[in-house]
């Protein structure tokens, strides 16, 4: 274009675009930059549309994260919402726009182009889902509509289909508007990436605050009178009655304008791209949930349809694009968090079904402990379980589900990961504490020390839902804790507290295979350590104990390969 300056054009705002056109900006004053968002609003909080709907955030103008006057009084990006690229034109780098205020189509060439158009709800092609009371939510628009309806209908009954974040978070936030509300999920558990003994902790946490559950259960029908959703009828027959439906299905790329292009898609269905953000044209980019990024545990690509790699990808994008040059985005790792009710539920990496799924050879360890120092007031019990890989004892990933710390511990977690760390490295961390805050063994390091122990031979472990046919079991726990719980699924259990088992031996039978159980894993595994040394040639910890195993026996969905 000669001495033209570099023209930028950006499709779609929110994370990824408005990241990748701020940074294109400071790195290239001289760039005319255009941002096409087809919706009123170019950069918003998504994130938190549905604490705006529950009364958590009450200012609506808080989730406009920045308004188009920000961007062209600041860093002079010429953005024009209400206008919609419908295709690309790669020979000639034009695209075509068509203003949905005027009516009007153009088109407009580029230099450098950056695709972050997003993704749309999964609405499922059945009777009745075009009702005025059933909704999806993904931006401004719909949360606006679902907030009118609430303060003008007053509903008092609500179905939300699918478990995920959105589901989970809507779900709570229509209870606190005291809103009866049933959720519908198709798997068999809530909050589907989980594996299904963390998921059934939040699971109990939804029934203890009244929402009636419908799992490995899908929607069938929504049924209608006067043009408004009545009742939704599942796939079991049953038939929910209801003033409002929210669909939290989930979300599909939306990669037609890139399809339409030729550009490549990857396997899991976004924009293949690489290490800057550019497709398989090095003129275009990618960045945000319509992306495919490297999947850290795995190095795979996948998408990861997070807001945290979007804002990352849209950075890296918008500095390559305008100056040429950029660091390379880092993998990504799947870091989430989600709360339900008085629960926090997190992960990062790999889940055990997930690794079972991918062909990834992974072990696990579970430990339940305080956020801080049983002593100080407050303490609350968290259950964290640790994924590495046999052998070498890198982390592969980690969930944790508790009342308070749960971040923290994911975000340790997942920054030991980005660097390679082993468990080894985790049980060795240098980690704050004083008693208001943790414990000079973080919950962290007591899982690295778990995982430690398995590795080094010291301990065999086996998963919480394992098949103990034809092993000697052993109950370590009080009376009174085994009364009032039963070691689940476990033939004949030998019933020795751990502080009396050194003169007790002669009750069990030192050539049968055994597994020892307590209430969390780690008695047990002191009980262990006493067989091992005393002639017993193959013992296993439980791992979680009893309190894991009852949840795991109720989740039924796993296999993990047992021992």
């Amino acid at each position: 274009m000669g001495d033209q300056p570099l023209r930028i054009v950006i499709v779609g705002g929110v994370a990824g675009g408005a990241s990748a056109a701020t940074r294109a900006r400071r790195m290239n004053e001289r760039a005319q930059i255009v941002m096409f968002e087809k919706d009123r609003h170019v950069s918003f909080a998504n994130c938190g549309l549905p604490y705006y709907l529950g009364g958590e955030i009450e200012d609506r103008e808080k989730l406009l994260v920045a308004k188009p006057e920000l961007f062209e009084k600041r860093f002079n990006i010429d953005v024009r919402t209400r206008q919609e690229v419908t295709s690309i034109d790669r020979p000639r780098k034009v695209i075509a726009v068509v203003n949905h205020r005027t009516g009007e189509t153009y088109e407009l060439g580029y230099d450098k182009l950056i695709l972050a158009p997003g993704a749309s709800p999964i609405v499922p092609p059945i009777e009745g889902v075009d009702a005025a009371n059933v909704f999806t939510l993904r931006n401004v628009e719909d949360v606006d509509r679902i907030k009118s309806y609430l303060d003008v209908t007053k509903p008092e009954r609500a179905v939300v289909i699918g478990a995920g974040f959105i589901g989970l978070e809507m779900v709570e936030q229509l209870h606190g508007l005291g809103i009866e509300t049933r959720l519908v999920e198709l798997v068999d558990q809530v909050l589907p990436p989980l594996d299904s003994e963390m998921a059934h902790l939040l699971q109990e946490e939804l029934e203890a605050h009244g929402v009636d559950l419908h799992l490995g259960d899908g929607i069938k029908e929504v049924r209608t009178v006067d043009g408004l959703a009545d009742s939704v009828v599942l796939n079991s027959g049953t038939v929910l009655g209801t003033d409002l439906v929210i669909m939290g299905v989930g979300v599909r790329p939306n990669v037609k304008l890139a399809v339409d292009a030729g550009l490549a898609l990857g396997e899991t269905g976004g924009v293949l791209t690489n290490a800057y953000g550019q497709t398989d044209d090095a003129d275009i980019y990618a960045v945000g949930d319509v992306a495919e990024y490297e999947y850290g545990p795995t190095g795979a690509m996948m998408r990861v349809p997070l807001a945290g790699p979007a804002n990352r990808a849209g950075r890296t994008a918008g500095e390559h694009a305008a100056s040429g040059k950029a660091d390379a985005s880092t993998p990504v790792y799947g870091t989430a968090i989600a709360r339900v009710f008085g629960l926090a539920a997190g992960m990062t990496g790999l889940s055990r079904k997930l690794a079972e799924r991918l062909g990834v050879e992974a072990r696990s360890v579970t430990v339940l402990a305080n956020q801080h120092v049983g002593y100080y007031p407050g303490a609350k019990q968290m259950v964290l379980k640790l994924i590495y890989e046999p052998g070498t004892g890198k982390v592969l990933g980690a969930q944790a589900v508790g009342a308070d710390g749960i971040d923290k511990r994911m975000d340790v977690i997942a920054t030991a990961m980005r660097f390679g760390a082993t468990v080894r490295d985790l049980a060795g961390l240098d980690l704050a504490y004083a008693p208001p805050y943790g414990a000079a063994k973080d919950p962290v390091h007591m899982a690295a020390f778990a995982a430690c122990n398995e590795l080094d031979g010291h301990v065999k472990v086996l998963d919480p839902g394992a098949d103990l046919t034809g092993l000697q079991a052993l109950d370590v726990r009080s009376a009174g804790e085994v009364a009032k719980t039963p070691f689940p699924e476990a033939a004949g259990p030998v019933h020795i507290p751990v502080d009396e088992l050194r003169g007790r031996l002669d009750e069990l039978d030192p050539s049968k295979p055994t597994v020892v159980t307590c209430a969390s894993g780690l008695r047990s595994y002191v009980a262990c350590r006493v067989l091992v040394q005393n002639g017993f040639a193959d013992v296993y910890n439980l791992a979680g104990g009893v309190t894991m195993r009852t949840h795991a026996l109720a989740g039924r969905e796993l296999s993990y390969g047992g021992a």
